[in-house]
């Protein structure tokens, strides 16, 4: 079905042109519709024309080498797509699939060459959305890579939880331990050793007990504080590793498939030859 030109002034990849190319453009693109969960195209296949979304949604995605599959992008209104093989006259690296009803713009080849020769300027518009679609690709893929467990949590760190954990760092260590039996020892000398000075806190020590159980509690606090943020931590680094184990799994799982491939591969070879042997004459 042929495009209508208010149609093309809507979408951005097609902006610049200006109302002569614009209208030119609209008689030879074509606008077709498509159901929910149609496959345009699958990765492989041959690459004939670029797609501009007109209305709806269409998901690209790739399967890597354990088969699982990676959305690279959601294209919308505006968005286009299948350009690299279009453009190299290479395979498709994707498979596309409406996640709604959808209506796209389909560019061929030839159109797309005649529209760059006749107004360079709309080559801009093109490039500005492959390279919004390669951002979102690259997004993707690194958010799949296996996360650091400690710089994961440590990103959402507050300030408080960044105290508490000092405290309690702190607390654990031989200064602090040096640091209150200093403490400790020269409150006790000056209120019970006559040193010339008045006694504050005499024995049994009653002001320095109020301020050890303060200490303590506050302590306390600050380590249950680090703890539960550990404990947050663990639970990061437990799914870091179930989804390494999982690659892992469906990894070993590819690796025993192809081996049987291979494995069938050679003795059908062997079959063949040892076939080939049987029918061949034995000399004398």
């Amino acid at each position: 079905m042929a495009c209508e030109e208010a149609l093309l002034r809507e979408l951005k990849p097609f902006q610049l042109l200006d109302d002569d190319h614009r209208a030119a453009l609209a008689k030879l693109v074509d606008l077709v519709g498509r159901p929910e969960r149609h496959v345009l195209f699958r990765a492989g296949d041959p690459g004939e024309t670029l797609y501009v979304v007109a209305s709806g949604e269409v998901e690209l995605a790739i399967e890597d080498n354990v088969g699982e599959k990676i959305i690279l992008a959601v294209a919308s209104k505006g968005d286009l797509f299948g350009e690299l093989a279009l453009l190299d006259e290479g395979s498709r690296t994707a498979t596309a699939t409406t996640r709604t009803p959808a209506e796209l713009i389909e560019v061929g080849r030839d159109d797309l060459l005649r529209l760059v020769q006749q107004q360079p300027d709309a080559a801009m518009g093109l490039l500005a959305a492959v390279a919004t679609m390669t951002r979102k690709a690259n997004e993707v893929l690194r958010t799949r890579v296996v996360p650091n467990a400690n710089q994961a949590v440590d990103e959402r760190l507050t300030p408080l939880q960044r105290v508490a954990d000092w405290i309690a760092w702190f607390s654990g260590s031989m200064l602090f331990l040096f640091l209150n039996a200093f403490f400790f020892a020269v409150w006790i000398g000056l209120n019970t050793l006559n040193l010339g000075v008045a006694q504050f806190d005499p024995f049994p020590f009653g002001l320095l007990t109020m301020i050890v159980s303060l200490e303590a509690i506050f302590l306390s606090c600050f380590v249950l504080v680090s703890q539960n943020r550990q404990a947050q931590k663990d639970r990061v680094r437990a799914d870091v590793e179930y989804d390494v184990n999982v690659r892992a799994e469906r990894e070993v799982a590819a690796l025993h498939a192809k081996s049987d491939r291979l494995y069938e591969q050679v003795m059908s070879r062997l079959r063949d030859l040892e076939r080939k042997l049987e029918r061949e004459p034995v000399g004398p």
